[in-house]
């Protein structure tokens, strides 16, 4: 019988044909927990018994002092508006090592976690985003990190302490114009041929775009497609996708042209090659490691995605919550702090509570990267979803900010990473591929218990092999077909939870009964869609949404189990987890309502109704969101707990520094404001601006004179604060001209 399906299948087209870069790909990279909540059952006690990594001793010093030097140095918007780095700022880069934060301690360089890395780009990317290229790309996208792996001894022994200096300042050639997030299918070309010495050389021929650190590299990894007509390299005539390191200045290689990123002009631009001749030698790993390059690249696109990507995001997020909460109890309207106001502190609530999840996926994924697995899926999760809820903070913050927001210049703090935000939409697979193609497409072969298997079995045609993997599979579909029925009937109440807070453990129960849901609908799509899956962006893009979320609500529990269940987090945590369930929830129903055939029509007529109806949660209630809104409006244990790790500008007389400073002030100054209010009420004191009255409330004998010097510097501090900027016509237009001469200069 098994065998007749298995014919049936082949003929068919049943299970969706993976090719030979595809299989690569499936190949690369470890199952994570991913694979338990394909599984229909998660085994949390398991999942929770994973590392939730914190940082060195001397990781924190790293932190707490070069960075923190770098950034006090660092003028983020003489940066901007000059498009450039100073020399002095990357010599100070230089030579505290930020370029070596991956190189071995043996090379000359930091060693330092992955965790540790992500939490410099999430500190440093807020401040500038051009100054963020210069520690983002040597530390995940450069050649450092393949050289580590993959590199002969003589490419260790040279590039890497060159690469720790910051004598080399890498870039990676890897996006064409017909070659974005199908990396498989680059054209650039090299060619292998003897030369007139005698040796292997390599003839390359490209044309690459959005390479960032593209103009101001001097050392390239360039990914091409490596043929050898002769069989010199004794790897066939076409090796395939190979990494080749090019150094600047090689005959026919032109960089220096620039893009220009919208938001913030970090260096990046196109690479084009014309017949540059390299040795042999220069592959990355050497000769041996012809057509090699497509592993390489799926690892340190992973490594990206996990990194630096979400590291970007978050460290956005959690910048941003903190500023606009502040924002908020600075700002007044109508005679209080807007942040007062429900409909302000609504989005305020959301950022609060998003900044603490993408936290707590930002940290266990790296810590995971940490503990030696490379999950791929879940990497592509983080990449993804952390960048778009970036964005829907930026854009949260922006209607807080408001004015103060739109008009540039040095007081406006989230201008400039509110128009950047598209940038970690695009880059390193588009956000819309990856949720429509990767993150389903890989994990519903990958991670499933038995489909990857039966796969194999289908294309090797090994009968005994898929009657072992169908009988599995089978036994699989029907355990979460009853495990489904159950879950939903008894809400998931028999759902297997470990020792964990008392508050989260239904959160625990609804995370398995989604799990088991999502494993049954994900066989129903690999037996009913098949080979058409790939076509079916939209089906397999909410199946992405459905796994992302319950990834991402299971990392808000394990963070609050691994910082001692904090009491007053609680809130953060329930507004996270019924956001992420609600948005599970809409992904199962988007899938019903579009299941094709007459499973369809049976899921939308019968399953449909029911799960309207049976809801794993409902969105955050008005309550819950005002409640998150107070964690980031205080000056508290929780805040500055929360907001570690968050560059917090000494200077007080623009942008990120003067908002905290006179927050500050005014959260100090507030119960004295308490008692101006009470007097008014009371009729001994006129209406108007409770600070404005610190003096006529100094006279009457309600503040003395201390008390009302600190009311008044507070409302200096707080009018400072929400001031923008202004220029004379003479400053307007000099700006656009400074800022076109900069650009020129660069040019040349």
């Amino acid at each position: 019988m098994f065998e007749k399906l298995m014919k049936w299948m082949q003929a068919n087209n049943v299970l969706p044909r993976i090719s030979d870069t595809e299989r690569q790909a499936l190949e690369a990279g470890d199952v994570w927990i991913d694979g338990e909540f394909f599984s229909g059952h998660p085994d949390f006690k398991r999942m929770l018994d994973s590392r939730y990594g914190h940082l060195s001793a001397e990781e924190q010093a790293f932190m707490d002092g070069p960075v923190n030097e770098l950034l006090s140095r660092a003028d983020c918007n003489a940066i901007a508006l000059s498009r450039r780095v100073p020399d002095d700022i990357l010599e100070f880069m230089a030579a505290e090592g930020f370029f070596g934060l991956i190189i071995p301690k043996a090379y000359g360089g930091k060693q330092f976690s992955t965790l540790a890395r992500s939490a410099i780009m999430a500190k440093v990317t807020p401040h500038s985003g051009i100054l963020s290229a210069y520690v983002v790309i040597p530390n995940t996208l450069g050649a450092a990190e393949l050289l580590v792996e993959y590199g002969t001894d003589e490419q260790k022994e040279h590039y890497l302490p060159r690469l720790a200096r910051g004598e080399y300042l890498p870039c990676f050639g890897l996006t064409e114009p017909t070659a974005g997030s199908d990396a498989a299918s680059i054209t650039a070309d090299a060619e292998a041929f003897r030369d007139d010495a005698g040796d292997v050389s390599l003839r390359l021929n490209f044309a690459k775009r959005y390479i960032t650190l593209g103009p101001v590299a001097n050392l390239i990894s360039l990914a091409c497609r490596l043929r050898d007509p002769d069989n010199l390299l004794g790897k066939g005539e076409a090796p395939g996708i190979t990494v080749v390191l090019i150094h600047a200045g090689t005959p026919g290689l032109k960089q220096g042209d620039r893009h220009e990123p919208i938001g913030e002009a970090f260096p990046n631009g196109p690479l084009i090659g014309e017949n540059v001749v390299v040795s042999a030698d220069n592959i990355l790993g050497g000769r041996a490691q012809a057509g090699g390059g497509w592993r390489m690249l799926m690892e340190s696109l992973a490594g990206g995605r996990m990194v630096s990507l979400p590291a970007t995001a978050v460290g956005g997020m959690r910048t941003v919550a903190a500023a606009t909460g502040a924002y908020s109890m600075v700002r007044q309207q109508f005679g209080l702090a807007i942040g007062r106001m429900e409909g302000v502190a609504t989005p305020i609530g959301r950022l609060n509570a998003l900044a603490y999840l993408g936290e707590a996926a930002r940290v266990l994924g790296c810590t995971a990267v940490d503990d030696g697995i490379d999950p791929p899926v879940v990497s592509g999760v983080m990449k993804a979803y952390t960048t778009e809820l970036a964005r829907e903070c930026a854009t949260d913050a922006m209607d807080v900010f408001s004015g103060a927001g739109v008009m540039q210049g040095p007081n406006n703090i989230i201008g400039r990473g509110y128009c950047s935000a598209p940038v970690a939409i695009t880059v390193e697979g588009a956000n819309i591929m990856t949720r429509t193609l990767m993150v389903f497409g890989q994990g519903a072969i990958r991670c499933h218990p038995h489909a990857l298997n039966v796969v194999h079995a289908v294309e090797n045609d090994d009968s005994a092999a898929f009657s072992k993997g169908m009988r599995g599979w089978i036994g699989h579909f029907f355990a979460n077909m009853g495990r489904t029925l159950g879950h939903g009937l008894t809400r998931g109440a028999f759902v297997r939870v470990p020792d964990v807070d008392k508050h989260t453990r239904r959160y625990y129960k609804k995370l398995g009964w989604a799990a088991s849901r999502f494993a049954l609908l994900t066989d129903l799509a690999l037996f009913f869609v098949g080979g058409k899956l790939k076509m079916r962006g939209n089906l397999t893009g909410r199946y992405a949404d459905a796994l992302a979320w319950m990834l991402m609500g299971f990392a808000t529990l394990k963070r609050f189990e691994a910082e001692g269940r904090q009491p007053a987090d609680r809130i953060l945590v329930d507004y996270a987890m019924r956001l992420s369930l609600a948005r599970v929830q809409a992904a199962f129903e988007g899938i019903y309502e579009n299941f094709d055939g007459p499973l369809g029509k049976m899921l939308r007529w019968v399953a449909l109704p029911m799960l309207r109806v049976n809801r794993l949660a409902r969105l955050p209630d008005d309550r819950l969101a005002v409640a998150c809104a107070g964690v980031s409006q205080r000056m508290d244990e929780q805040s500055q707990r929360l907001n570690a790790d968050i560059f917090m500008p000494q200077n007080t007389e623009s942008g990120v520094g003067r908002l905290f400073e006179a927050f500050r002030r005014v959260s100090a100054a507030s119960p004295l404001v308490e008692r101006i209010k009470a007097a008014q009420k009371q009729g001994r004191l006129p209406d108007g601006d409770p600070d404005a009255l610190a003096a006529a409330a100094r006279d009457a004998g309600i503040l003395d004179t201390d008390e009302a010097d600190q009311v008044a510097a507070a409302r200096t501090a707080r009018l400072a604060a929400i001031d923008v900027d202004v220029f004379s016509e003479a400053e307007f237009f000099a700006r656009a001209v400074d800022t076109a001469e900069a650009a020129r200069r660069e040019a040349a």
